[in-house]
């Protein structure tokens, strides 16, 4: 049996999909029914036979900070997709990120060795992986350092993998996946995808800063390719391009057929905002529309290298451009 946890969130949703294609039984975890409900939206952007697809999934109310609900999730489980995690740049949601990010990730990893689960493959993130030194281009061997310029997300992330290589030296076979900033269609709320509903609505502001970009559809694809494969005890980058947020933001403008952010805003313009975001956030009780770490991190020039996974399972990625346009033609706002 294949296990999925965060099977209601971008990747995990996408990964259902694909698994669905070739297994006919998928366990998946869920939280509420609404999100659950989502997956069907994430399945009909791939095919009309929503249903056929839909019904392979065995679905368990679980949550992974929860132990006790864990354990009739692994019965007969051979193999794990953990792509559950919380999502932050606010820094009061950091000992809640501590909690699901590396307490849940501790939890998944020590029932997967109790369970005796052949593979967990690992969704990290390239804010795992550690900044560039002197300039170099980041691969896998990149050594992450603890500084003050690390923020919450990346911390906790790094805290996961800790305890998935932790996992991996009491038997447990392991692979790790960082992508860089997921482009993908059904979630244009959260993440990535509030690029799109913003362009929608008339942003106007960009940035040059430089970071990878990967498809969710490559990243499901590679997951399953390393879960299984032979290859155990190893991680990847998963970056389709390494582009800036201006070429990113008009690419997007172009296929939703908007018009592009045309005031580029500096690291002291956004300083500002962020800083009076902030204020306005603590007077109304609002979430805020930007942090400080998000502010920096726009105008950070990085550069990643998939060369490792291209080279272990001849890997082509789809170039971004071409995912923009995909997600562009599924856009509901």
């Amino acid at each position: 049996m294949i296990l999925v946890t965060g099977g209601t969130g971008l990747v995990g949703s996408h990964l259902l999909y694909h698994l669905t294609q070739k297994y006919d039984t998928v366990r998946a975890i869920f939280r509420t029914n609404k999100k659950r409900e989502h997956v069907k939206n994430i399945f009909s952007f791939y095919t009309d036979d929503v249903q056929q697809y839909f019904s392979k999934i065995e679905w368990i109310q679980a949550d992974i900070t929860d132990v006790p609900s864990l354990e009739p999730v692994f019965d007969n489980v051979t193999k794990v997709y953990h792509c559950a995690a919380l999502v932050s740049f606010n820094p009061r949601d950091y000992r809640r990120m501590r909690r699901v990010n590396i307490e849940g990730t501790a939890n998944i990893v020590n029932f997967s060795i109790d369970q005796g689960v052949k593979k967990l493959c690992f969704v990290s993130s390239i804010a795992a992986v550690g900044d560039s030194i002197n300039g170099k281009t980041i691969n896998e061997e990149n050594e992450w350092t603890d500084s003050t310029d690390n923020h919450e997300y990346s911390i906790t992330k790094y805290g996961a993998e800790m305890e998935v290589w932790r996992g991996s030296q009491e038997g447990l076979n392991v692979v790790i996946v960082n992508p860089g900033v997921i482009l993908g269609s059904g979630f244009w709320n959260e993440g990535s995808g509030k690029l799109f509903s913003k362009i929608n609505t008339g942003f106007s502001f960009y940035t040059e800063g430089i970071t990878g970009f990967v498809g969710v559809t490559d990243v499901a694809k590679v997951m399953i390719q390393l879960t299984e494969s032979t290859v155990k005890n190893e991680r990847f980058i998963l970056v389709s391009e390494n582009k800036s947020y201006k070429d990113v933001l008009f690419s997007i403008a172009d296929g939703l057929h908007k018009k592009r952010p045309s005031i580029k805003t500096g690291r002291l313009i956004t300083g500002v905002f962020w800083r009076i975001d902030w204020l306005l956030t603590k007077l109304t009780g609002k979430e805020p529309l930007l942090m400080k770490s998000s502010a920096k991190s726009s105008h950070n020039t990085s550069y990643y290298s998939s060369e490792k996974i291209k080279k272990q399972v001849h890997f082509e990625f789809e170039p971004i451009d071409k995912v923009i346009s995909k997600v562009c033609s599924d856009f509901q706002p």
